[in-house]
């Protein structure tokens, strides 16, 4: 299996999109949208399926003739030639693979996703067509808005720990009254924990990882309000 994570650098947009948006949706010229998408494309060797993210817990399972525009927030694949992809701009991308590297998925894990459980299901899906159901997953969490500035309502904070008590450490007060800064990596590496899946790699919650923080690496609808938009990818050859 191959992996990668695009940034900024390499595309023609320009403006706000300046210069890899890989987004259809956010207001870029779409020719050069287009011509983003294939550097892309012909850079992987595979074919970018791109998703229409929603902010939920479908996934889908890719083959050879999948269009873009499935409407699911996770993609999945088991054959070559078909890269799993994820667009975000602050949210949480994670890849993942069982470790026979038979199965690959990427999913988009904001924090609506996260808390209905957009991470259970694809992880489960992974599993389904191991021997034993069981197959040992590893994962990767990209680039997204870092713990220090995702400031959020009560809402968030309870959508949490409705579910789970001691998801609570990973909210810390902010400056504003009634609001809490959450760490959206750490939710997942614990959701991830929780489902027996221990090789998490990438995304420690440090300011290097920050979309918010690193504006000429990474997009972030949060900091600029219109943006592009950067994509994880992961596929098997």
């Amino acid at each position: 299996m191959r992996a990668l994570c695009t940034t900024r650098a390499g595309g023609v947009s320009v403006g706000p999109f300046a210069h890899l948006n890989l987004g259809d949706h956010v207001g870029d010229e779409a020719a050069a949208v287009a011509a983003n998408r294939a550097r892309l494309r012909r850079e992987v060797g595979a074919r970018p399926v791109f998703l229409q993210q929603v902010h939920g817990t479908r996934h889908v399972e890719l083959d050879a003739s999948t269009p873009d525009g499935e409407c699911a927030d996770a993609s999945l694949a088991r054959i070559p030639g078909v890269a799993c992809t994820v667009m975000v701009a602050d949210c949480l991308p994670v890849l993942l693979t069982d470790m026979r590297g038979t199965c690959v998925a990427a999913v988009h894990a904001g924090w609506r996703g996260l808390a209905a459980g957009v991470l259970q299901q694809t992880v489960a899906a992974c599993r389904s067509g191991a021997p034993s159901g069981n197959a040992e997953i590893m994962a990767w969490l990209g680039p997204c808005i870092g713990p220090r500035v995702f400031e959020v309502g009560h809402d968030v904070r309870e959508a949490f720990t409705a579910i789970d008590t001691a998801a609570e450490r990973h909210f810390q007060p902010a400056a504003a009254s009634g609001k809490w800064l959450a760490d959206l990596p750490g939710l997942a590496r614990r959701q991830l924990g929780a489902l027996g899946v221990v090789r998490v790699f990438g995304n420690d919650g440090t300011d290097a990882w920050c979309t918010v923080s690193n504006p000429s690496r990474f997009f972030s609808y949060r900091r600029d309000g219109v943006s592009g938009r950067f994509a994880a990818l992961v596929w098997l050859v």
